[in-house]
């Protein structure tokens, strides 16, 4: 149809996990935490060992931050949801190198449900490939990124667990 916008097909995954603290306690530790501590390079994924230009707290709908990654590229987080206790959402964008031919933008969602134990994390990821390109970035969703969230979601309700109760 002439004029219309292409729509990128999007390839996600998702993980859960239960954090021993309640909904509030959990998003408070989580949605804020240090990127850089908690997202290592795995297979062909590289880790965060920077963040720049951070606008807020990361507890607002539009605050932005740029995450650079240990193979010099970068990427723009921008807020989009923040509804505390129960869901926290953000886009990212302006991927550089490897990715940025083949990703336009990717989403991810955090939601916080009550649990026996505990708040039930849900974490979702889509990633939205360029023209032509997705079918690159659903091969590199199946063979790493659902292993590297279930790898970094241990990490974060350590994180509760160490932090969480206080």
């Amino acid at each position: 149809m002439a004029g219309s916008e292409h729509r990128p097909a999007g390839h996600g995954a998702q993980v859960q996990a239960i954090a021993p603290a309640d909904p509030a306690r959990t998003f408070d530790v989580l949605t804020p935490s240090d990127p850089t501590r908690f997202y290592p390079s795995f297979r062909v994924i590289p880790a965060v060992v920077s963040v720049t230009g951070q606008t807020g707290a990361w507890d607002a709908v539009g605050q932005t931050r740029t995450l650079h990654l240990s193979d010099g590229s970068s990427v723009l987080e921008t807020t989009t949801d923040v509804e505390r206790p129960g869901f926290f959402a953000y886009e990212l964008t302006d991927f550089t190198r490897v990715f940025g031919p083949l990703v336009h933008h990717a989403r991810a969602e955090w939601r916080f449900e009550p649990a026996e134990g505990g708040t039930r994390i849900t974490w979702s990821y889509t990633f939205f490939g360029r023209r032509g390109r997705g079918w690159i970035v659903a091969l590199i969703v199946r063979a790493a990124w659902a292993a590297y969230m279930r790898r970094v979601i241990v990490g974060l309700v350590d994180e509760v667990r160490r932090v969480g109760a206080a």
